[in-house]
């Protein structure tokens, strides 16, 4: 069984969208368990009759992501952001895992937006997280529970915990990456400007390379 957990705020707009593409899933015996932050618009509401279970959490994208996970059922956890879609054949993809152990991992990433700047992007977040075992949530990230469980779960920390996670993780085991692709929303880059954004990203890796707190990290964020 895979148990995917989706932490989410205020995304009353895309929630339902997200979870009826799930539905399939719940069918053949997976489970989705939504872990809400406290938001205020009628997320809770869309979101409780397409899920399994339905969380209210502090809010903090790793603390609800934990929260899932402690009430999970299933061999894999697949932590998804709320703007990004599976591919169809996740179930078959899970069945080549079989029988290996501390296995975590990704998908490749594909992004909605038009524009050659976004299969640039792709395909270098892609690259990057294949040579440096390092990877970010919007590329999905799943880990068996046992592992999960064994390493604590996410550090509570306010921003970059898939970059924390993914340095704990490593070094037990290097990531699978998986070729297939997730569809990952590109509104950010969009509403906030490519360049800008990009180099906004770049700018709090290497602040949390250089030991910033997230804390601070976050308010600039």
């Amino acid at each position: 069984m895979i148990s995917i957990i989706v932490p989410v705020l205020n995304e009353a707009e895309i929630i339902e969208s997200c979870l009826d593409k799930l539905q399939y899933l719940r069918k053949i015996g997976h489970e989705v368990i939504v872990v809400d932050g406290g938001s205020i618009d009628k997320t809770v509401v869309l979101a409780q009759p397409l899920a399994d279970q339905l969380l209210i959490s502090n809010p903090g994208r790793a603390i609800q992501m934990n929260m899932g996970a402690r009430v999970s059922n299933g061999q894999y956890l697949l932590f998804l952001h709320a703007d990004t879609g599976l591919p169809d054949n996740v179930n078959d993809v899970f069945g080549q895992l079989e029988g290996t152990i501390n296995v975590w991992g990704r998908f490749d990433v594909q992004l909605t937006g038009k524009s050659i700047l976004f299969r640039i992007i792709e395909t270098m977040m892609n690259l990057r997280s294949r040579l440096t075992g390092i990877v970010t949530g919007d590329q999905v990230i799943f880990i068996d529970k046992a592992l999960f469980e064994k390493i604590g779960g996410y550090p509570e920390i306010e921003l970059m915990e898939d970059i924390a996670i993914s340095k704990i993780l490593k070094k037990i085991s290097y990531p699978v990456c998986f070729r297939e692709k997730v569809m990952s929303s590109s509104r950010r880059w969009e509403n906030n400007g490519i360049i800008k954004t990009v180099l906004k990203m770049w700018l709090l890796r290497i602040l949390y390379f250089f030991n910033f707190q997230p804390r601070l990290l976050a308010k600039f964020y």
